[in-house]
């Protein structure tokens, strides 16, 4: 059963890597450009956030559950890091970590609500997405949040990796991000309670797993992810801009889903978040640099997402009989 459960999980890796690579070729047929050294860059930094939020939902989504909060609450954490450190005069080590605990207090608010006050999670999350709105705004006044006093701030993101040019140290976070939530995943209790929890929750429940003390967990991890998306953002920008963040959870959520992680929970994995992640990416620059308008752009994404979905359920039926 193992071999054909890693054998299924192996050739969804492939047709995903197999798609990645065809987006590549199909850009790199219609502008040259596109594979350049400044744009492979730009791809990997525009990356990033949008995949540290990925990797955050990819647990929860695997849990057979959605969170919609994670671009506002990624927008809360970075406002609430540059409030600790500009206006209460927190050093900015400790204003980062703060911002990193709002992002999973968040979270576990939304596994509370989830487990504890039987809220269905897109409405859990929905929820949370328009509190840490409101929340963003009035703590910010509704202005831009600088990080003053911290000339290295930036450096965190946009600063180059050992003086190579455009290999910028958001790259790295995220790569140690993802291979650190790998390890999580493929290593450790969590993944594993993680994918029986999205199989079968009621199973999992009579083994005597605690199952609601778990997807508190999962979904707190995903709000941590969501804290340190928040940096990378922030630093990029050099502030926390309150008005960000709403939009951000699509991205998110299409890149897992494309990935190959199960809407329908118990099946996913953390390096096809990371791909799908690479492909939303890819795509969006892709047809930027054809001078698609950002409209068609928003419709090609959605496109892409709906047949990743339709994709799924299909093998899932076939899988079933």
């Amino acid at each position: 059963m193992k071999n054909v459960l890693k054998n299924k999980d192996m050739s969804q890796k492939v047709i995903i890597v197999g798609t990645f690579i065809l987006l590549v070729i199909f850009f790199s047929i219609m502008n040259p450009a596109y594979i350049s050294y400044d744009n492979i860059m730009t791809v990997l930094l525009s990356t990033c956030v949008n995949g540290m939020l990925a990797i955050g939902v990819s647990f929860v989504i695997i849990t057979s559950g959605i969170d919609i909060s994670v671009g506002t609450v990624m927008t809360l954490s970075c406002v609430m890091s540059g409030t600790a450190f500009s206006v209460w005069g927190w050093p900015l080590w400790l204003a980062i970590l703060f911002g990193f605990l709002v992002g999973a207090l968040c979270g576990a608010i939304n596994g509370i609500a989830v487990t504890k006050m039987y809220l269905p999670p897109f409405i859990a999350t929905m929820a949370m997405q328009m509190i840490a709105k409101g929340l963003s705004l009035v703590i910010s006044g509704i202005k831009p949040v600088y990080f003053t006093g911290a000339p290295g701030y930036q450096k965190i993101a946009i600063g180059e990796f050992l003086g190579i040019k455009g290999f910028y140290n958001a790259i790295i976070i995220f790569i140690i991000v993802a291979i650190v939530a790998h390890i999580i995943f493929s290593k450790t209790l969590i993944g594993r309670y993680d994918l029986a929890i999205g199989s079968n929750e009621e199973a999992t429940r009579l083994s005597g797993i605690k199952v609601d003390r778990w997807k508190i967990g999962i979904y707190s991890l995903c709000g941590l992810f969501c804290g340190i998306g928040g940096l990378i953002m922030s630093s990029r920008l050099n502030s926390a801009q309150p008005q960000l963040g709403a939009g951000y959870e699509l991205d998110a959520i299409a890149a897992a889903v494309i990935g190959g992680n199960s809407l329908t929970g118990g099946e996913g994995s953390i390096i096809g978040t990371v791909i799908g992640a690479l492909i939303i990416s890819s795509l969006t620059n892709g047809l930027r640099i054809m001078q698609v308008s950002s409209e068609i752009q928003s419709a090609i994404v959605g496109i892409v997402l709906a047949l990743a979905v339709f994709i799924d359920q299909v093998r899932r039926r076939r899988e079933a009989k």
